[in-house]
């Protein structure tokens, strides 16, 4: 377990420091001056300079990196360009936004991954046509998947909200930040209810693509297992169908499953930013689509830096499932 956890440290580290760097050399290699972003296009040239220094823009390069490097150590992301405020204190303020549509995403993609990958082994009635619906949602890019739902379960139906977290403005703001779970907390239950409804349209259409590709592997490693000896061997005994699949093959088919959730946490943060700007959804996602413009690359590298600690955790987390899970994989 020691060696596990110093594995991923050091992974960690390699990985952020990696981010950063990147994201520093995009800034220096960009035509856009983040002094100019930050005084405004009207600035004197004596008022830029004055500023550049104070900023630190003007020293060289290596200091400037290892400088912001040590800060972010700190829990320093520098100050946006764009708010005038500390980015940590920027992300503190969104990232429960985020969180709350990620956890959602995640455990809707869970459940329509495990039942596409169920249904089509063990042939449930319906499953055919849940599978064809599900690919057909999967193959739609998420700006047009949202779009759709916008336009019908909004603009026709009148189901479901088209922007936002929640519809009050005197909504509870802890002690979470997030709505679903702060309306509970202080028995708003009408305004829960409302949470829920915003929450559901963003969060399917976030779950789509990462559900396919789980209930894929899911079915491929079902169907392995199906074939295997200890599965015939329970069917000798008498054992139903259904007590085969979910006793025996379901446990010996979770590990692949878990891999493959790990591997689209990342992608589904890459989507999130896209479904966070077309339903104005107050997460990082936003945060960043809004920071790109004028190049707060202050912002842009604070969240880079937060959704690689995220992911790289969140893979940890996985691995110590998959080892909780199958006896045969090691964490050493």
């Amino acid at each position: 377990m020691m060696r596990f956890a110093a594995k991923r440290i050091a992974a960690m580290i390699v990985i952020l420091v990696a981010l950063t760097a990147t994201m520093f050399l995009l800034q220096k290699v960009s035509h856009t001056d983040p002094v100019h972003a930050y005084l405004g296009a009207n600035a004197s040239p004596a008022a830029v300079a004055h500023e550049r220094h104070v900023l630190g823009y003007d020293r060289p390069i290596i200091d400037q990196f290892f400088t912001y490097v040590g800060h972010a150590v700190q829990g320093n992301l520098s100050v946006s360009l764009r708010t005038r405020r500390p980015v940590a204190t920027d992300i503190r303020e969104y990232l429960p936004a985020t969180a709350e549509l990620a956890v959602t995403g995640l455990a809707i993609a869970v459940v329509l991954g495990g039942l596409l990958g169920l249904g089509s082994v063990g042939r449930w009635r319906g499953s055919g046509v849940f599978r064809i619906v599900l690919l057909s949602g999967a193959s739609t890019p998420s700006f047009l998947l949202a779009l759709v739902g916008i336009l019908i379960l909004n603009g026709k139906l009148h189901w479901l909200p088209a922007t936002g977290d929640i519809g009050y403005t005197n909504a509870p703001t802890g002690p979470t930040g997030i709505p679903v779970v702060d309306t509970l907390v202080h028995g708003q239950i009408d305004m829960f209810g409302n949470a829920l409804r915003h929450l559901i349209l963003p969060a399917v259409c976030v779950s789509l693509g990462p559900a396919v590709s789980i209930g894929r592997v899911l079915r491929t490693s079902l169907e392995s297992a199906m074939d295997a000896d200890f599965v015939r061997t329970a069917r000798a005994k008498g054992l139903r169908e259904r007590t085969v699949l979910f006793r025996h093959a379901l446990r010996n088919s979770l590990s692949a499953a878990l891999s493959m959730t790990g591997l689209q946490v990342g992608l589904m943060f890459a989507g999130i930013v896209v479904i966070e700007t077309i339903f104005a959804w107050p997460g990082i996602g936003l945060y960043t689509d809004q920071s790109i413009p004028p190049a707060d690359f202050p912002a842009i590298s604070g969240v880079t830096l937060v959704l690689g600690v995220g992911y790289v955790v969140i893979n940890a987390v996985v691995d110590l499932l998959q080892a909780a899970i199958d006896p045969r994989v090691t964490i050493e």
